[in-house]
């Protein structure tokens, strides 16, 4: 049998149209409907009823089309096991958010000296929702992320560990005033003139650290929401062209708050300390994984 008649099943159960599915399965209507018949064959029942205007599985149809997902899944299931096989013996992979990625991941690496800089690596970086997934399906060794004790993070703390690798803040800033030096808008605003607010969506991290870390304070912020990314690099941007104030990490926005083109938009109170971890499986990983969060335990003691 050939698999491929699986996924035919699949198609045709979905769209209960013979041309739709071909459509969606790349062939020709003829071609498609010689494969059900040779599956039909291997089966030795009709899988299909025919015989009314609209399509329907038959009972056995239906036995098939459960044993058809059952299959699929496993194989898929397989092959993604195959290919992370392969990755954690000629790798190391690490889930890193978007913020972390440009900057502090690099440089990270090439502190911890030749061994770890010549290792090699897989950068996937992404929304801390999307790292969060690829962490939890093992596509990835480790995790890089920030993390405040009021928002955890969405991995099963008995089954990992982290290394606190740094410290950061979130503090919100703003595009300079032409002239003053000033932030362009500043918190907390009032309710007549709300501040404008680049904001983080729900699948980043961050905005889900500041949702926990700020909800207490929030009665005294007067925030009108006018751009949603999970990029922080997006909201930084957007920042400095005068759009409004947005919460990035200090690390990020460090230079240009040097150079004069970010200003810090409210006062410490409105920011946010964080850390920034490395987070692995307890359970033990590939040699060249262990041997790399070896490198990084050297390079970090814990206090």
């Amino acid at each position: 049998m050939d698999t491929a008649w699986l996924a035919d099943l699949q198609a045709l159960a979905e769209t209960l149209n013979f041309s739709r599915a071909a459509e969606r399965r790349h062939v020709t209507q003829p071609a498609f409907g010689r494969r059900i018949r040779a599956l039909e064959e291997w089966c030795g029942a009709q899988l299909v009823d025919r015989s009314t205007h609209r399509l329907k599985l038959t009972a056995e149809g239906e036995i098939m089309l459960a044993a058809a997902s059952e299959i699929t899944d496993r194989l898929d299931r397989a092959r993604r096991q195959v290919e992370q096989a392969r990755a954690a013996t000629s790798a190391v992979t690490f889930a890193a958010t978007h913020a972390l990625s440009f900057i502090f991941f690099p440089h990270w690496v090439q502190s911890l000296g030749q061994v770890a800089a010549t290792t090699p690596m897989r950068l996937l970086s992404d929304s801390m929702n999307e790292c969060e997934r690829i962490m939890a399906e093992g596509r990835a060794q480790f995790l890089l992320c920030h993390y405040h004790e009021l928002s955890r993070i969405r991995l099963d703390e008995q089954s990992y560990r982290s290394l606190d690798l740094s410290t950061d803040r979130l503090v919100p800033v703003s595009a300079v005033a032409p002239g003053d030096g000033r932030p362009l808008h500043s918190l907390p605003g009032t309710l007549r003139k709300p501040v404008p607010h680049l904001a983080f969506a729900e699948t980043s991290g961050m905005g889900r650290i500041l949702a926990s870390s700020l909800e207490r304070k929030m009665v005294d912020l007067h925030l009108a929401t006018v751009f949603t990314s999970h990029l922080a690099m997006a909201l930084k941007g957007l920042a400095m062209e005068g759009k409004g104030v947005a919460w990035i990490p200090e690390s990020l926005a460090a230079e240009e708050i040097r150079q004069g083109r970010l200003a810090l938009a409210g006062a410490a109170e409105w920011a946010v300390d964080v850390k920034i971890v490395l987070i692995r499986p307890r359970a033990r990983m590939a040699d060249l994984a262990e041997a790399f969060w070896s490198l990084a335990q050297a390079g970090h003691p814990a206090e």
